[in-house]
């Protein structure tokens, strides 16, 4: 599927003109227009009039509900985002909603309060789509979750392989000796395999604990796995919790950084020391892991990349006809300083 960035490899213009041409602003030669034009229509895009007659009516801002005040990483690709919606001359509304209110039922307040254009969704779950998105009817995408399997046509989405990405977290960790392994973050449910979930902390435990399953190492719930919400405070507490009733781990996999940066605290507060006591790794590749002492071993996510993408598939959508894009965003693992043999 042919991006903004394509469009204007094709047709010689540069990204900021084909932004203008997309979406119908001034600023644009006659002969620009119709070469940039030209090319849209040999991708197979043709005008999406219902669209355009909706944004007659309806405000020009585009709505990006975040869920999590306090994840590090939405903050990253919300600045990301917000830079790119402004590289093509467009506004958006922030709103925050709690990680355990519903997304869905706040876009569509937004819908009937703010009216905008299109939709945002920033550390979403696609859980919750199944249950009302069809009463949404402006183009949409969903940034850090995977909305494939739900067939809405108006609904793009651009993740990360969460459960690979958890998988490869532990199997790093048995490669280098640790037998005795523990998980903290996201919710109680997410490690019971028989209830269906797509967030993405739950395709990061459940990865994580496939691959350990698949090495031979037990994994108990009760006993290896502490549920807290994705933030530092909450993060420094499930790690006490753990490592009071669990003394004989040797490393823990965080499924955020905030979780993790919490748990390192934590884990100095209680006269131990990483990695020599303990090894343990994060999830998402936030800034302020290249400063924590030790630097933080983690997944990192390509926000920047998750973020253009996002964007430029919904201005896209809300000119053109085109199907929704699902994408998954390769992830990069950073070594760090927090891994090493168990003693």
């Amino acid at each position: 599927m042919a991006t903004i960035q394509d469009i204007a490899r094709m047709s010689g213009y540069s990204i900021g003109t084909v932004s203008r041409v997309i979406n119908n602003r001034q600023g644009v030669s006659e002969s620009a227009r119709e070469k940039i034009e030209e090319v849209i229509r040999e991708q197979g895009y043709q005008p999406n009039n219902s669209a355009r007659m909706l944004r007659q009516s309806i405000s020009s801002d585009i709505t990006v509900i975040v869920r999590g005040a306090n994840n590090h990483f939405l903050h990253t690709i919300l600045e990301k985002v917000q830079n790119r919606l402004r590289e093509h001359g467009e506004s958006a509304n922030v709103l925050f909603i709690r990680e355990n209110e519903d997304e869905v039922a706040a876009a569509a307040q937004a819908i009937q309060n703010l009216k905008p254009k299109g939709l945002i969704f920033l550390g979403g779950s696609a859980d919750a789509f199944g249950g009302g998105f069809d009463k949404i009817n402006v183009p949409s995408v969903l940034i850090t979750a995977g909305a494939e399997g739900l067939g809405f046509d108006n609904l793009s989405s651009f993740t990360t392989d969460d459960r690979a990405a958890g998988a490869f977290v532990m199997r790093t960790l048995v490669s280098h000796g640790h037998r005795r392994i523990a998980i903290l973050g996201g919710y109680p449910g997410d490690v019971d395999a028989s209830k269906h979930s797509s967030s993405p902390g739950t395709l990061r435990i459940r990865g994580a604990i496939q691959e350990l399953e698949a090495s031979g190492i037990s994994f108990d719930p009760v006993r290896d796995y502490e549920a807290c919400p994705f933030s530092t405070p909450d993060g420094y507490e499930a790690a006490r919790r753990i490592l009071e009733r669990t003394p004989d781990l040797t490393a823990l996999f965080a499924v955020g950084d905030a979780v993790a940066i919490g748990a390192l605290r934590a884990i100095y507060d209680m006269g131990l020391t990483v990695p020599d006591d303990l090894s343990i790794v994060g999830f998402d590749g936030v800034i302020i892991t290249k400063y924590s002492i030790p630097r933080l071993a983690t997944i990192q996510q390509d926000a920047a990349t998750l973020a253009q993408r996002g964007v430029d598939d919904l201005l896209m959508r809300l000119s053109y006809d085109r199907p929704p894009v699902h994408e998954k965003i390769p992830y990069l693992f950073i070594q760090g300083e927090s891994i090493a043999s168990p003693r």
